[in-house]
């Protein structure tokens, strides 16, 4: 059982690469411990209501600009399954996640194998070999590893044996009637579990050693969602709640029952002190299971080893032909784009797909031909980002590329911007790479508070460090960067740029190429 590639896991991130693979005819298998397509979604979360949009109803009926507002459908032609047909709900149940992927896998044809546990991976000179649980061997010339966070992040915090974990938590609320809960944690899991106990618990303290962020503030939308932020009201409005800043030093179960936990606060005068608990839950979030891989062959991790280390082809660093897909690539834009989730890495994994189709089948990045006038490739630029929806969720992270070279150019969509700084295109003497971005300051900015001003949507010169989303060109003279131009438009708002735009955007490609 030799193939060119293997794919472990068959959630959203493997599934989208195998559609890919089984439309361009490669030599592949996806290997699935669970029974099925999106076994995570079968229990994650916790209390079975997902909180990646689904926004049905756009007004638009063009299906590319659909997904910027369909958080769940995976990339496909006009004909294939998208996840808006399945559910009605802007925050769709995971079981509704669940029977869309099988249904994207039938039609793509996936080649999955089900119930095939991988409980061992090695490396030898001609590629990777994976053993089942059943004994048998599967062996390919590179490895492509989609298994997501599948394992609880337990802090090292004495005593944290003693609580119950967000993976086998009773989610009956009425199991918590008055009682005194921890939960630990300030990410989107401790709040959906806070939530949930609301009507039943005494007392809910949220604790954790960092502030809590908000989505709709920071743009990331792995912060603090308003869906899961009830619990906050609760804690302002005075009803008993609380929300501890700080670390969690040790617990210990108490002698009559429940458990004594010293907590050291981040910001108060009275630096720790002990409190006491019916009950305690780790909501500490997840991180990739190294633990099948061979120490010839386990990648480097980072980020407190909760990720892969990644190059910009996300390709492992200390492992040649080791390769990720899906949210375990969040490292690469960590805590700052989307990779981690499936409306962002649907397009790192075409990415992936096509950077593999360079490497190894002779095939390079697909690109079309433009006149190299100034006008054109300002036409092209704005009709992308009017309709563009990878440009739209992978702000910062993926851009267009034109390339002007030899009186012709080249359109190259939807690159990593890294690794085109890589040199994963090749050399060129004139580029011009088109993103999406917020401002650096962005996070900081308060959306709802009127007192502070904005830069205004026609303010070129003060673009830059805008705090609202905005297409940006730069022109690259052989490799290095010559200049920028900030559309100031503000596509919240909008979605698209008016014709103003065309005009001032080729003025400034004919300066660039002028000026060669």
């Amino acid at each position: 059982m030799a193939h060119d590639y293997l794919i472990i896991g068959a959630g959203p991130a493997g599934l989208q690469l195998a559609a890919l693979f089984q439309r361009d005819g490669r030599d592949y298998a996806v290997l699935e411990r669970g029974a099925g397509p999106g076994t995570f979604f079968t229990r994650y979360p916790r209390h079975r209501t997902l909180i990646s949009i689904n926004k049905v109803h756009t007004g638009d009926a063009d299906p590319e600009r659909r997904l910027r507002a369909d958080w769940n459908s995976l990339l496909s032609d006009d004909t294939g399954p998208r996840f808006t047909r399945y559910s009605d709900r802007y925050f769709p149940a995971a079981d509704d996640l669940v029977r869309y992927l099988a249904d994207f896998a039938a039609a793509g044809g996936v080649r999955a194998h089900y119930g095939t546990e991988v409980v061992r991976i090695s490396r030898d000179g001609s590629g990777f070999a994976a053993v089942d649980g059943d004994g048998r061997t599967w062996r390919a010339a590179r490895l492509v590893v989609a298994t997501g966070v599948s394992r609880l992040h337990v802090p090292p915090i004495p005593g944290i044996e003693h609580a119950e974990r967000y993976d086998t938590v009773d989610t009956d609320p009425t199991s918590f009637t008055d009682q005194r809960v921890l939960v630990i944690g300030k990410g989107n899991s401790a709040f959906e579990t806070a939530d949930a106990l609301l009507e039943h618990a005494a007392v809910i303290h949220v604790a954790g050693p960092h502030s809590v962020k908000l989505a709709w503030q920071t743009h990331f939308v792995g912060h603090l969602r308003a869906v899961n932020a009830n619990f906050l009201d609760t804690y302002q409005l005075k009803t008993g709640n609380a929300v501890l800043d700080g670390t969690v030093e040790r617990v210990e179960p108490r002698p009559g029952g429940g458990f004594r936990v010293l907590f050291r606060y981040a910001r108060a005068v009275e630096s720790s002190r002990e409190l006491e608990y019916d009950r305690v839950i780790a909501c500490t979030g997840f991180r990739f299971d190294a633990s099948v891989f061979d120490e010839g062959c386990r990648p480097a991790l980072v980020i407190d080893d909760r990720f892969p280390e990644q190059t910009s082809a996300f390709e492992s660093t200390t492992v040649p032909g080791l390769y990720f897909a899906g949210t375990l690539t969040q490292q690469r834009d960590f805590k700052k784009s989307t990779n981690g989730f499936i409306h962002g890495f649907r397009y790192g994994v075409r990415a992936l797909h096509r950077i593999l189709a360079a490497r190894h089948h002779d095939e390079p990045w697909p690109a079309t031909d433009l006149p190299a006038s100034p006008e054109a490739v300002a036409d092209a630029v704005v009709a992308r980002v009017n309709r563009s929806s990878g440009l739209w969720q992978q702000f910062s992270v993926l851009g267009d590329v034109v390339t002007v070279a030899g009186g012709g150019a080249r359109y190259a969509e939807e690159v990593p911007v890294a690794y085109l700084a890589d040199g994963g295109l090749g050399p060129a003497g004139h580029r011009f790479v088109t993103t999406l971005e917020y401002g650096p300051d962005h996070d900081r900015v308060d959306p709802f508070d009127v007192s502070v001003p904005r830069v205004a949507e026609n303010d070129a010169a003060n673009a830059a460090r805008a705090s609202y989303l905005h297409p940006v060109v730069r022109h690259y003279r052989d490799g290095a960067l010559a200049a920028t131009h900030h559309l100031a438009e503000n596509l919240e708002n909008h979605w698209d740029l008016p014709p103003v735009h065309q005009q001032p955007l080729a003025t400034f490609v004919e300066e660039c190429l002028a000026g060669a």
